[in-house]
């Protein structure tokens, strides 16, 4: 019976293949840029709650989006038709960004919720994230009403390759705003695939499939033979392009 790997800090992860049946694939190491950055270039991530040693996963199958396969309900088209008729002008009530509060994002995605006891984004994890930002790996979305932010996800950008971490709203569809934004954002620089890693009934509605790891790690390896795009901070436009003035 395979058991669980523990890491030091300087051991490197093991093959991917060596997980558990969940996808638990190693415990321990930190949370510092360098690891998270070899963690996810090969396929893994850390997921965890407070205060307990760091585990890294890499689950088979593993939930994907392909952004030509993202699929809007009628009611959310409808809105973002809404919103792009006033895109750009003083009338806009709804706005959709990038980058311009990482931090205000991770909180939020960290707050309590009714639907869950805990959450793995504690302090630690907001800290590490944030100090990925800051180095031009993190990435946020963010949807504004009326200049209040309402919602938004938060990932990171590995080559042509994005791994969304987590997203939140306080308005109805807000988060799902933003990820319709964000696909059309990744297509415009030729990022084709988003990593959602746990499936849920709510990622599969908006086109999500599992596929296996053999799979994932196939796209990946390919989008990383492709430095990652310029990424910019700013109003988002529903073509995916940055607002001039952004």
């Amino acid at each position: 019976m395979a058991s669980l790997i523990w890491l030091d800090n300087c051991a490197p992860f093991p093959d991917p293949e060596a997980a558990l049946p969940e996808g638990l694939l190693a415990a321990g190491a930190d949370l510092t840029v360098e690891r998270l950055t070899q963690a996810y270039r090969q396929g893994i991530f850390p997921w965890f709650n407070e205060g307990d040693p760091i585990l890294w996963w890499s689950p088979d199958p593993r939930m994907v989006l392909a952004c030509t396969d993202f699929k809007p309900s009628h009611s959310l088209a409808k809105k973002l038709r809404q919103i792009s008729r006033n895109q750009g002008t003083a009338q806009a009530r709804i706005r959709v960004t990038t980058n311009r509060d990482f931090a205000a994002v991770i909180r939020a995605c960290a707050a309590p919720r009714t639907t869950q006891h805990a959450t793995w984004i504690s302090p630690d994890v907001q800290a590490a994230y944030l100090a990925w930002h800051r180095a031009g790996a993190a990435h946020s979305i963010e949807t504004w009403i009326d200049g209040e932010l309402v919602g938004g996800l938060y990932g990171v950008c590995q080559g042509r390759f994005f791994f969304g971490e987590s997203m939140f709203s306080l308005a109805t569809d807000a988060s799902k705003i933003a990820v319709a934004y964000l696909v059309q954002f990744l297509l415009q620089r030729e990022i084709t695939h988003i990593d959602c890693q746990q499936q849920t009934s709510h990622l599969t509605s908006l086109g999500a499939l599992p596929i296996s790891r053999k799979k994932f790690m196939a796209l990946l390896n390919q989008a990383l033979c492709h430095p990652a795009p310029i990424w910019g901070c700013g109003e988002i436009w529903q073509s995916g392009q940055l607002a001039p003035n952004a």
